[in-house]
């Protein structure tokens, strides 16, 4: 799978990013290599590169690039973080963190995405992703203590398994809020007493829900 996009759009694409508060050249590097096209629903390829969310298998939606860009960059990631995501989805925002990081552990809730992002990774030669169908409010014990911690799902208040679950020194980004109400994106940052608190933009996001499908 290869970007199929013109160097025209892609340009476009960037400057629209920055424009959005998005300016971490590491960041816009990786958003402007990897094929959002390829993540997207056939029917919706033509606007793959626009700034909008878009609606994907299993009543879902891949996130508005402006804000998978914030939200990346606010994470500060580094070639040595193992990073837990939370909400795979179609799996563009994990090929942005697998771009940007030492590996991804990523779970997803609906069966059908967690393959279809699974095989899109692969075909992109992404390596460093262990992708698996799973109930993500848990976290994945398994693999904590984690550098990074990216939720793309809404929940009432950070869960305390994901809080638990992060390195001292870490950071968790998340959006905070009920389904149909204003959420705010929520930067956590773990320290030796505990957690500091940061709200970054208002979102809209899926609910964080409990169990697999």
């Amino acid at each position: 799978m290869k970007q199929t996009a013109s160097p025209e759009t892609i340009d476009a694409f960037v400057e629209t990013l920055r424009r959005d508060g998005v300016t971490d050249p590491r960041v816009l590097d990786v958003m402007a290599r990897t094929p959002r096209e390829n993540f997207v629903e056939p029917h919706f390829a033509a606007r793959a590169y626009d700034n909008l969310p878009l609606p994907i298998a299993c009543a879902q939606t891949i996130s508005q690039p402006s804000v998978v860009g914030l939200m990346t960059q606010e994470l500060d990631l580094t070639t040595r973080s193992k990073v837990l995501e939370v909400g795979a989805g179609s799996g563009y925002q994990t090929a942005i963190l697998a771009g940007l990081s030492r590996r991804v552990y990523a779970l997803e809730r609906h069966r059908t995405l967690a393959d279809q992002a699974t095989s899109r990774l692969r075909a992109l030669g992404i390596e460093n992703v262990i992708l698996t169908h799973g109930d993500g409010s848990d976290g994945w014990p398994m693999h904590a203590p984690f550098d990074r911690i990216m939720v793309a799902a809404a929940a009432e208040d950070p869960p305390r398994a994901l809080l638990d679950q992060l390195r001292v020194g870490g950071i968790m980004i998340l959006p905070v809020g009920d389904e149909g109400d204003e959420q705010q994106l929520i930067k956590v940052t773990r320290t030796e007493d505990g957690f500091n608190y940061d709200e970054l933009i208002p979102v809209r996001f899926v609910p964080l829900l409990d169990g697999s499908v």
